[in-house]
């Protein structure tokens, strides 16, 4: 079955057609086009989309929507961003599925890609979830676009880092059920506090279609906050969490030889046992989340169980592997592509069960404003519960944190990802446990690269 024809995507773009095409994906990443796509030539201040139409179609592009002359299948527009979001409109208002939103100052990306498993499962090929962390004013419209006619539940994260966005993408994407993950300090140098910040994610609730059911963390101490923002918009609010009090919450929690955690959840009046694959309490709290979103979408609880002990790490997001060092072996866990002092305590505290020396490799953490020093500087007591005998520190943002480390612990600080691949290789031996973790523009995933590469 097509994605979409020629016919749907004028009509729903105000454009103009030249010739019946059809198309089976959506991209506006000219290196991502693949046969049969529709290339959305984009325009922005750096770069031109336009530039890259031949490329498009020579890598298989069955059509593109453009807003200058081309001489392929296109659909002929004023604006390529508005016909964006006037495609992602269009597939959500033909999709007669549960639409799911997920947002969250950490995790969203891993709760997303949970819950896409925990209900692929019992309704294979049947569920559509933003790919990669497509979660912006571009990524959202654009996963909308890719999402199949014949879609049941729909799964879209949605990121910000100003207040109104959010208000903004919700509306586009029109959750059935809306899921906050966690509040945190991320983003802190455009916000006034985690208060602003726990406003901000509340948006997510206004989009919130007729019946839509709200989710939010019970153990967040902004956690009357966000239920005061979604009883505007919600029909039904169901909190998850640690703490008995909350609607979905874990009675159990044991971490078992496997690294993994056996858990027992109560879902309402019902329970469910199951073995979480991820290590850490933080995964916990996902999974809480994602077992409430499937009930809230009429899915099956057994099945997400399953799916759950099966979830693997997301590169980026908690991938294990073994790398070569020496003549032995090492692990390595991926953590490379973001980082705020939560999610850094909360994987700290995965590496802190670890076998063997610990290895911290931290990447400074961005956009924390003033208060960033502080942030960085307070890291210290986790590194050292995680039993950290090494740690390289990336950045000049972490200059507080090898101050407040250098009495206690070897520590090696570097400006770039580049020094510290250079100074990585000296210090491993095998059986290390390293932890490799920072703001993505640091560029620690070009680190892992090299240690997949051994």
């Amino acid at each position: 079955m097509s994605l979409w024809t020629a016919a749907e995507i004028a009509a729903a773009t105000d454009g103009i057609a030249s010739t019946d095409f059809t198309v089976s994906g959506v991209a506006f990443d000219s290196r991502e086009v693949g046969a049969g796509d529709l290339f959305v030539a984009l325009t922005g201040v750096s770069t031109d989309g336009h530039r890259f139409l031949a490329q498009a179609f020579a890598q298989g592009a069955a059509g593109a929507i453009v807003s200058a002359p081309c001489d392929d299948p296109h659909v002929r527009v004023t604006d390529t961003f508005a016909a964006l979001n006037d495609l992602g409109r269009a597939a959500r208002a033909r999709m007669q599925g549960v639409v799911i939103g997920v947002t969250g100052s950490v995790g969203k990306t891993s709760a997303k890609e949970a819950l896409f498993a925990a209900l692929d499962r019992s309704m294979p090929e049947a569920v559509h979830r933003s790919v990669k962390s497509y979660n912006n004013h571009t990524g959202v419209p654009l996963s909308l676009a890719r999402m199949p006619r014949d879609t049941r539940v729909g799964v879209f994260e949605m990121g910000m880092n100003h207040a109104g966005e959010l208000a903004q993408l919700t509306r586009l994407v029109r959750p059935h059920v809306a899921i906050v993950t966690a509040i945190a300090p991320a983003h802190t140098e455009f916000f006034s506090g985690e208060e602003a910040i726990a406003d901000a994610k509340g948006e997510i609730f206004q989009g919130l279609e007729p019946g839509g059911t709200a989710i939010v963390p019970f153990d967040s101490p902004h956690r009357d906050r966000l239920i005061a923002a979604a009883k505007p918009y919600a029909s039904h609010i169901v909190t998850f969490g640690l703490e008995k009090g909350a609607d979905v919450h874990a009675m159990e929690a044991m971490r078992v030889a496997t690294g993994g955690t056996f858990v027992t959840a109560r879902v309402g009046e019902r329970e469910l046992s199951f073995t979480l694959a991820q290590p850490g309490m933080h995964w916990v709290s996902n999974a809480l989340a994602v077992l409430a979103a499937v009930d809230a979408a009429g899915g099956d609880l057994g099945q997400a169980g399953l799916a759950l002990a099966e979830l693997g790490g997301l590169p980026g997001r908690g991938a294990r592997f073994e790398a070569r060092v020496a003549d032995g072996r090492a692990l390595v866990i991926d953590e490379s592509y973001n980082a705020n002092p939560a999610s850094m305590r909360a994987t700290l505290a995965v590496l802190a069960h670890e076998p063997g020396r610990h290895v911290a490799v931290l990447g400074e953490m961005r956009e924390l404003g003033d208060d960033s020093a502080r942030y960085h500087a307070d890291l210290a007591e986790p590194v050292m519960a995680a039993r950290v005998e090494t740690a390289l520190l990336v950045g000049e943002a972490m200059a507080p944190l090898a101050r407040a480390l250098e009495a206690r612990l070897h520590v090696v600080h570097v400006p770039d990802a580049t020094a510290a691949r250079a100074a990585l290789g000296d210090m491993l031996a095998p059986g290390d446990a390293v932890l490799i973790k920072g703001s993505n523009g640091v560029g620690l995933s070009r680190l892992v690269a090299a240690l997949r590469g051994g």
